[in-house]
Formats: structure tokens, C-alpha cells, sequence
């Protein structure tokens, strides 16, 4: 089948470089598409949310499966312009994508179906100073998150009265995220461990993927800030099956299944961010796609065939509820340009790629580059998504891997996190000892 992926990062290189492991796979297309995805797809111009002109080229390319990956297209409807045409799409409609598109209505679906989540509050624009008032009444840290998209950075931890009135006025009054902070979720901190669940489904059955754990923050020791990402790693031991199967049983489900009542059709991946307290496991917050660096991660650790799993969202016939397994550990680390998350730098030329063609232990996922006659340059902010792999599921060996080629590729500012993986180790150890 001919497959379009829609989106331009290094979550859709591995997507790319996922699905061109499938038998089943025969023309693959990208768009926007980089410069490293460019080896495996073919690039077409054309922005990831551009509906006439997908439609149209999916027509004249015979295109079998649209599988979307970034949430802004699918919160603008993409998966409903298509199809209306009759196009199979891995990917939620525009009704059901408002569960990552607004965290007011996640928060309200939540209540309603009785899912766990920190105690909260939402305001409009015109209630900032009842906001102000709410905060000062509230236990410190607290939460701070803009309703709708804000490409990761728009979740703040408040450690005082202060800060988080300056987090206030920042979205409402400075006008910070524009029409994505016209509302404010206020929520209780959650003390905990964070993992990353994904589940892919058809709207009624669910294949659940190994879980994972990401990195947010900026700099090592979870200090900085926020990201849309700096690294992660799978399977972590943070989740046993004990408790992914609470999970699956508390939060996964009654998200399908409520979604479904609501006639919000759900087909694509429902990526669960949660915390682990010592209460239970708490949603943090529901995306509609798959996570960035946590893709990277994921599929190289499951031997099943993505390709034939999406189609079966797709078409509504996944049939049946399914763990994923396992069967090795990944670790990735972003490289990322000077100045990220803030104004980066771009057009640094990258040295050190080509003496990883053909490893089986390393992949190199783009994020943000671009081809300039033989040579890759820096086109963005995450600039490199640096993947290592170990067999039998050693994370030790996957991290040192990682590092090993993280220190042989260079660009001009680059920036990374030294300790990518270290909770993954300290969390087996704690599992060993409990044995």
C-alpha cells in the first residue's frame, strides 16, 4: 500500500523509518517532511495541515493510508476533511482531538467519566482577577497550563504566590500563547514519577504500547525549562504490569469508551501523560498522537508491524485488546540549537552522521534539519533525536550507546542532557531490591 505521513520532525522520522520496515509498504511519502527523512520517503512540499492540497496530491499518488503525526493538524480537522473523500486516516477527528486541543474540556471529560486527574480550576480571560484571588487561597507549587496548543511550552510549576501570578499575567494580559491562553487550567502539583502510555485503537479495541518515560526540562536534573522534550527511554520500569494494567482498567478505556458515548470518533494513538503518586496513577494530560522524543523510543523496541496495526485503526478492524512486549530497551537523546526553547540559532552545519550508516544499534532520527548539497544544517530547535538500542531490554546499554554517538556528532552550539535514562536505572534497581 502507499502510505502519506503528514508532519515534519523527528516523531515522523521514526514513524517513516517504522513503517519502512513493513512488507506491506510500498510508495512512502512525507510532508513537509527534513532532511534526514528525505533518505527513506519521498518529500512532498506541503504543509501538514494544508487539507485541498493533501487531498489532492493522496488522489493523484493512490495514497492507501494517511497516518498523521503532530496534534495541530488533527485539532484543526484534517482526519475529517479527508475522510469525507473516503481516505483512511490514522488519526483522531476534529471532535475527539479536543481532548489534547483544550485541557478545559479534557478536564470537564475527565469529570464527567470519572477518570483520574489533579483537582482543578479554569478561567476565562475575563476572570483574571478571580484567578489571582483562586492562587492565593492555593497550596504552592501549583500548576499554571494554557488551554489550547502551545507546542509543549505552555505548562508551568509555580513555586510561589508570585510566580504564579506573573504566569497570570503573562498568558492573559501580556497575551503570551494569543487565542491558546484565552482560558487557564489552575491545578493542584502532583508529586510523583511521570510516564508516557500509548495506545493505539480503532475506537473501540485498544494495542497498548511499551510505556515509556520522557524528559521535559531543559537541563539535567530536571532543572530549566520546559521542552517539548530533551530525551526518553523504554520500557521503563516505573510501569509493571500490575500497574499498566490499572492503567489500562482506570484511565485508557474509560477514555475510549467515553469519547465513544460522547460521538467523538477516536481512531489513531491516545497518548496518556501521567504521574505516579503514591494514590495511584493521575492523568497530567491526554495527547492525540504520538509523543516527541518518546516515538523515538517506542517503535524500536516492538517487533510488530505498524503499518498493518494503523490500517487496522484505520478501517475500525483492530478486533481485539493487546499488550505490546518488549523485546529491547532505547534510549534518546535530543541535540538541540543554542537558544532552545527560546530564540534558537539555525544553519550550523552537523558533522559526525555518516559513521552511523547502517548501525543496527543507532538510529538518528531529524528533527530539524534541512539538505544543503551533501551536508545537513540546523533548521530548528530539537535538532537531532540521537536513538540508541540494546538488546534483552539492557537500558544500561542502550543509554551508554546513545551517549556514545551523542559525543561523535557535533554542530555549533549544540546542547543536550547528560542523564537520559539514569531514573530507568535507579527505578530497575528499586525493583531488584523489592524482588
Amino acid at each position: 500500500m502507499n502510505v502519506l505521513i503528514l508532519g515534519g520532525g523527528a516523531r515522523e522520522h521514526a514513524i517513516a523509518w517504522k513503517l519502512r520496515q513493513s512488507p506491506l509498504v510500498n510508495d512512502l511519502f512525507c510532508a513537509p517532511g527534513n532532511g534526514g527523512i528525505q533518505e527513506i520517503a519521498e518529500i512532498i512540499s506541503m504543509r501538514a495541515d494544508d487539507g485541498a492540497a493533501i487531498r489532492t496530491f493522496a488522489q493523484k499518488n493512490q495514497v492507501d493510508l494517511v497516518f498523521v503525526g503532530p496534534e495541530q493538524p488533527l485539532v484543526f480537522g484534517i482526519a475529517d476533511v479527508l475522510r469525507r473523500d473516503g481516505f483512511r486516516v490514522f488519526g483522531p477527528n476534529r471532535a475527539a482531538a479536543e481532548i489534547e486541543g483544550s485541557k478545559a474540556f479534557a478536564k470537564a471529560f475527565m469529570d464527567r467519566w470519572r477518570i483520574p486527574t489533579a483537582a482543578h480550576r479554569v478561567f476565562s480571560r475575563d476572570e483574571f482577577s478571580i484567578a489571582h484571588d483562586y492562587v492565593a487561597r492555593q497550596k504552592v507549587p501549583i500548576v499554571i497550563k494554557a488551554d489550547g496548543l502551545a507546542a509543549g511550552k505552555g505548562s508551568f510549576v509555580c513555586e510561589s504566590y508570585e510566580e504564579a501570578k506573573e504566569v497570570i499575567n503573562d498568558i492573559f494580559i501580556k497575551d503570551r500563547f494569543g487565542v491558546s491562553g484565552s482560558r487557564i487550567v489552575i491545578e493542584e502539583f502532583l508529586n510523583g514519577d511521570e510516564a508516557s502510555i500509548f495506545a493505539f485503537t480503532d475506537g473501540k479495541h485498544i494495542i497498548v504500547l511499551p510505556p515509556a518515560q520522557d524528559y521535559k526540562r531543559l537541563l539535567d536534573d530536571d532543572r530549566g525549562k520546559n521542552t517539548g522534550g530533551m530525551g526518553a527511554y523504554a520500557p521503563t520500569a516505573l510501569v509493571d504490569d500490575l500497574l499498566l494494567d490499572r492503567i489500562i482498567d482506570e484511565i485508557i478505556l474509560p477514555t475510549i469508551h467515553g469519547l465513544a458515548s460522547e460521538e467523538r470518533l477516536y481512531n489513531g494513538c491516545l497518548y496518556a501523560g501521567l504521574m505516579v503518586t503514591e494514590s495511584g496513577p493521575k492523568v497530567v494530560e491526554f495527547n492525540v498522537r504520538l509523543g516527541d522524543p518518546e516515538a523515538q523510543v517506542v517503535l524500536p523496541v516492538i517487533d510488530e508491524d505498524v503499518a498493518e496495526l494503523a490500517l487496522a485503526c484505520a478501517t475500525g478492524d483492530l478486533g481485539t485488546d493487546a499488550v505490546l512486549k518488549p523485546s529491547r530497551a532505547a534510549t534518546c537523546v535530543v541535540m538541540a540549537s543554542k537558544g532552545y526553547p527560546d530564540e534558537y540559532e539555525v544553519g550550523k552545519e552537523i558533522f559526525g552522521l555518516e559513521q552511523f550508516h547502517g548501525r543496527s544499534d543507532v538510529v538518528i532520527f531529524h528533527g530539524g534539519t534541512r539538505r544543503e548539497g551533501e551536508a545537513y544544517v540546523t533548521s530548528g530547535g530539537r535538532v537531532l533525536s540521537i536513538t540508541g538500542i540494546a538488546d534483552d531490554e539492557d537500558l544500561p546499554k542502550a543509554i551508554s550507546t546513545a551517549y556514545e554517538a551523542v559525543n561523535a556528532i557535533t554542530f555549533a552550539g549544540a546542547q543536550f542532557r547528560s542523564d537520559i535514562g539514569a531514573k530507568g536505572i535507579r527505578y530497575l534497581m528499586q525493583r531488584r531490591h523489592s524482588a
